[in-house]
């Protein structure tokens, strides 16, 4: 159920990334649902292994990243499964692609308190951390993935 602290949370979405929610949720959904298949199968989707895009966006970019970052963080929040560092990541992706954006996905591995291995996937279009950025200090990439959209 919705709470009314979630509600005003939404409400406090700025128009154009209000428009977003629904493709940000249906691209968090199709991810999830991708991401149960083998990695092997979804990488070649993800851009070129081990390159990165610059890291300075196009004149004219930054408020359409900006907004795709506010809907995907946003809505994450709500979905009824959980949406990872890596859901939200490649949705992210995706969403830049639609738009003619390109991005760098990022992988990265560090060990926790109890000294365990863990994993952590964050998303950048030129300086803009799509998603990931809250909590990928610490963490050591292990692989990237810029998808490099040509101008036709």
């Amino acid at each position: 159920m919705i709470t009314l602290r979630r509600i005003r949370l939404l409400l406090t979405v700025d128009k154009a990334a209000l428009a977003l929610i629904p493709e940000a949720l249906w691209r968090l959904f199709l991810v999830r649902i991708q991401l149960l298949f083998p990695f092997a199968k979804t990488a070649p989707q993800l851009g070129i292994q081990a390159q990165e895009t610059p890291m300075i966006s196009k004149e004219g970019d930054a408020a359409r990243i900006r907004h795709v970052t506010k809907a995907i963080r946003v809505m994450s929040r709500f979905t009824p499964w959980k949406s990872t560092c890596m859901v939200r990541a490649v949705a992210g992706l995706k969403m830049l692609e639609k738009r003619g954006i390109e991005s760098t996905l990022y992988m990265g591995v560090a060990k926790d308190k109890q000294g365990r291995m863990i994993a952590h996937a964050w998303l950048r279009s030129g300086s803009y951390y799509v998603s990931g950025d809250d909590a990928m200090k610490g963490f050591v990439v292990v692989e990237k993935f810029a998808k490099v959209l040509h101008a036709d």
